[in-house]
């Protein structure tokens, strides 16, 4: 059933479904991630890492529902349950339990920098099929790589 029609012509709505779908799953995951690490990051920058990663978690969720919003507006209906999640889901994730400051910015800049290596293959993906999903995917990758950047130097040298 297609509640909503989009004015792409077919190939250039699939191609740009599976970019969507695909970046709402990042998306997402990277929201739990950012949650798990939140509740659970002990150490000297707690505070600060702890604030840190609310604000990953509200950016990615955020960027979530505009993903989720331009694939309805496509005429594809998102995915976001979480056994869709669980199963394809594959970005760097924290071990279970406690965890340091130090190894929180490491978690974090890990699977940011594996999600914007994504991103920016659904960005090439995407620039014949449909210009507005690119732009989309383009900010997304902006507001993900200011995010890795400020993970990346609060561990900077990175310990070993």
């Amino acid at each position: 059933m297609t509640v909503v029609r989009s004015t792409l012509p077919d190939e250039a709505r699939r191609v740009s479904s599976e970019a969507l779908q695909e970046t709402l799953i990042d998306l997402l995951g990277l929201s739990l991630i950012g949650k798990q690490a939140h509740w659970n990051v002990v150490g000297p920058r707690f505070r600060s890492v702890h604030l840190q990663l609310d604000e990953v978690v509200s950016s990615t969720r955020t960027h979530a529902d505009t993903v989720a919003e331009r694939a309805a507006a496509l005429g594809v209906p998102p995915d976001g349950r979480p056994e869709t999640i669980a199963k394809v889901f594959s970005l760097p994730a924290p071990a279970e339990g406690w965890l340091r400051d130090s190894e929180a910015v490491e978690v974090m800049t890990d699977a940011l920098g594996a999600a914007i290596t994504r991103l920016r293959e659904r960005i090439d993906a995407t620039e014949k099929a449909d210009l507005v999903t690119q732009d989309l995917l383009i900010s997304i990758t902006a507001d993900l790589e200011k995010q890795r950047w400020m993970f990346e130097a609060e561990n900077h040298p990175r310990e070993s």
